[in-house]
């Protein structure tokens, strides 16, 4: 079962996609502040990220240049910010993906099984891991 973190400071919008996620079999938990977003990353060690920009604490942005210094997990920015400078700056970010608000919970949910799939695909692929200062090399 794969774990999702949803940040995301509008509880409507989280609630719903944490009822949808959590339907759909994921395993989730929610961050309402880009703050409690990096605590909540560093214990629930999530396998998606599902981020919204405008955040209390620390933008969007901010969250994912930090998770990014020690992190490659998939990233998919759900937010209201839809213009081409904020997709572009989203995925220069470090974004795998950015959904802008509205969406439709069927394309979230494509969305975050292709990012998924590619995710798995290259893990199995890989043969070093580096978290931190930490690295594991598969092959000795």
């Amino acid at each position: 079962m794969e774990k999702i973190l949803i940040v995301e400071d509008d509880s409507g919008i989280s609630d719903f996609v944490k009822a949808e996620l959590d339907h759909e079999g994921f395993e989730t938990t929610v961050a309402a502040d880009g703050r409690v977003a990096l605590e909540v990353f560093e214990s629930f060690n999530p396998d998606l990220i599902l981020l919204d920009v405008m955040l209390p604490g620390l933008s969007g942005l901010e969250v994912l240049r930090r998770i990014r210094k020690t992190s490659a997990v998939p990233v998919i920015m759900v937010t209201a910010r839809g213009e081409t400078y904020d997709r572009v700056n989203g995925l220069d970010a470090g974004a795998d993906d950015y959904l802008p608000k509205p969406f439709e919970i069927e394309e979230l949910l494509a969305r975050m099984r292709a990012v998924l799939r590619r995710s798995a695909k290259v893990a199995a692929e890989a043969k070093s891991f580096k978290i931190r200062d930490l690295e594991l090399n598969c092959d000795s």
